[in-house]
């Protein structure tokens, strides 16, 4: 009796198993998960054939419990089978769907009772064309008759995660589906797209290297994920397998390094936060290594490496912006928010991987989405990187005006007062109008107003007016060596040695533009100008001009033109002139003065 007993509990136990590890679709049924039905079995010594794991015993299997097979890194061999049945009332076709595409080697068979009835290799070791299907996923036909039942096992085996999202599905439902997959990716590479081409054309405009790596961080960024997906392995390489096994390795490892020199100079960390900076350099530096190692032994395997750089590089990053935010950089602020967003998408997205978080909807889009914020987010930061100095513009005036307003509500016995202070605040703004910012000359609309006051009169009275145009030799070539903070204090200094050359009481001398400077010499003739052009070209060349501890020559090239005005509107001939005689002064080996011809009238 006791043996009956327990022959009837194990066979209960069997069958009960058996009906628990089927999954099917019936009808009005689109789709069935298999993760709580699959059974798994670890093989550590990569020795089980087919053979050895279809003749043992149901014992040997384990149940997994959860609704998506995953044990995290794993260097094993993993078994899986699950049975699927048709409970429709004819016959359908399926299709199963791993969908984990970065799996590197998977093999599936399908049993029919003892009868292997098809065998599917598959994997990114092998080329896309060999799929039975040209899907990203992993798609297994199925054609099931009403009321039949197979076996499918499976064998896997990769270096990225072992996770196995298996699901069953009607084949025409699971085409409408991935549609709306289809759409949310095109959404989001199609953002990528957007905010990587806006700020390509910015740097070829600016020649600015923060575009251009800010560029690099997102198509590496957008082709990681692409990469994660299947969808880049489908599109851009289907052949490309050993580049497959490396993909992953490279891409974030570029994030990485594309990303720190970002940060470096969107932040300007060398000039604030020196130490940090040769940490980003550090980080840079690692992931560089990590790029070439992968390159060189494709083989090995360095995904959970970049995991956790990927992951320190994300700290790091985000306290660079926190701290300068706290020291007042408007830019940061976007930034760190940027980082924030893409911060928690990679940590959702590690911990998923290592098997301590479920995969989900959730977890395996989270780091779309804050790539995604985090891409607008730096692209908005870059934009008020630009407009900076024109927002302190705008807050002068805006300050101007609101002073304006509380005089007009002011009671009339401080009418007077406020009227004074605000006369007081419109003079501060005119000279800031006319005043550049980073020399503290005058600029060039206050220059312009000048000619023309001095043209009128000059023709008036038929006395000889002068301009000398200057232009800093090699400037542009001076910036990329010795960086753009190098250059700003280049200008400052020639301007301290234009102003010293100069009567501040009657000449007139502005910054034109760039590393051009203008001056204006009333009652001065062609010889007169030339020494005065020559007095500054000398004083130019002396500076004790040093970066870094070691002196560097600055050089300037001038342009001179002198006439007595015949004609009131000539004074745009009379600059056009000084222009050509600086072009002349560049043409013939710069660092000297060229007078132009007395041969055109103004």
């Amino acid at each position: 009796m006791t043996l009956f007993l327990r022959l009837a509990a194990m066979l209960w136990l069997l069958l009960a198993g058996s009906a628990h590890a089927a999954i099917a679709i019936g009808d009005g049924q689109v789709s069935a998960p298999a993760g709580q039905a699959l059974q798994y079995l670890r093989d550590d010594t990569h020795r089980l054939s087919l053979a050895d794991v279809r003749g043992l015993p149901a014992s040997a299997w384990d149940r997994n419990q959860a609704d998506i097979f995953n044990q995290g890194y794993s260097s094993a061999t993993w078994w899986l089978r699950v049975e699927v049945r048709n409970d429709r009332a004819d016959s359908d076709r399926q299709l199963l769907e791993i969908a984990y595409p970065v799996l590197d080697d998977l093999e599936v068979w399908v049993f029919d009772g003892a009868r292997l009835d098809s065998h599917f290799p598959l994997g990114e070791r092998l080329p896309f064309a060999t799929r039975p299907l040209r899907h990203r996923n992993f798609l297994i036909p199925l054609h099931l008759a009403p009321g039949a039942t197979e076996t499918v096992l499976m064998r896997v085996r990769s270096t990225s995660a072992i996770q196995l999202p298996v699901t069953l599905w009607q084949a025409d439902a699971h085409g409408a589906q991935d549609q709306s997959r289809l759409i949310w990716h095109g959404v989001y590479f199609g953002t990528l797209a957007v905010m990587a081409i806006y700020n390509l054309f910015v740097f070829l405009v600016l020649r600015d290297r923060t575009y251009l790596y800010y560029v690099l961080c997102v198509l590496s960024m957008g082709t990681f994920l692409g990469s994660l997906n299947g969808l880049a392995f489908q599109y851009l390489w289907p052949t490309a397998t050993t580049w497959t096994n490396q993909a992953l390795n490279v891409l974030l490892s570029s994030v990485v390094l594309f990303g720190a020199f970002f940060a470096t100079r969107l932040l300007r960390l060398r000039e604030h936060l020196p130490l940090l900076h040769h940490g980003m350099l550090g980080l840079a530096v690692l992931a560089g290594l990590i790029i070439t190692a992968t390159l060189v032994t494709p083989e090995a395997n360095f995904i959970r490496t970049v995991i956790v750089v990927a992951f320190i590089s994300c700290l790091v990053l985000l306290v660079a912006g926190v701290l300068r935010w706290r020291q007042g950089d408007s830019t940061a602020r976007l930034y760190t928010f940027a980082w924030s967003a893409w911060l928690f998408g990679g940590i959702l997205l590690a911990l998923n991987k290592f098997g301590l978080l479920p995969q989900n909807a959730f977890t395996e889009n989270a780091v779309q989405f804050g790539s995604a914020i985090e891409v607008i987010l730096l692209s908005f930061a870059l934009a008020e990187r630009i407009n900076v100095e024109r927002q302190l513009r705008f807050e002068a005036q805006h300050l101007a005006l609101a002073t304006q307003r509380q005089a007009n509500e002011t009671l009339e016995l401080r009418v007077q007062e406020r009227t004074e202070a605000l006369e007081d605040a419109n003079r501060q703004l005119a000279e800031l109008s006319t005043t550049d910012a980073l020399t503290g000359l005058r600029n060039r609309r206050h220059l312009d107003e000048r000619l023309r006051e001095e043209f009128t009169r000059c023709h008036r009275h038929r006395h000889s007016l002068a301009v000398l145009l200057l232009d800093i030799d090699h400037f542009k070539r001076f910036n990329d060596t010795h960086g753009h903070a190098v250059g700003d204090d280049c200008l400052r200094q020639v301007a301290i040695a234009l102003r010293d050359c100069l009567r501040d009481t009657t000449d007139h001398f502005a910054r034109y533009g760039g590393e051009e400077f203008c001056v204006l010499l009333p009652e001065t003739d062609a010889e007169g100008a030339r020494i005065v052009a020559e007095r500054v070209r000398q004083a130019v060349a002396t500076l004790p001009f040093e970066v870094n501890g070691r002196r560097v020559p600055v050089t300037v090239s001038v342009g001179v033109a002198a006439q007595v005005p015949e004609r009131i509107d000539g004074e745009a001939a009379l600059v056009a002139a000084a222009d050509a005689a600086l072009y002349l002064s560049k043409g013939e080996g710069r660092n000297c003065v060229t007078v132009a011809g007395a041969a055109a009238s103004v």
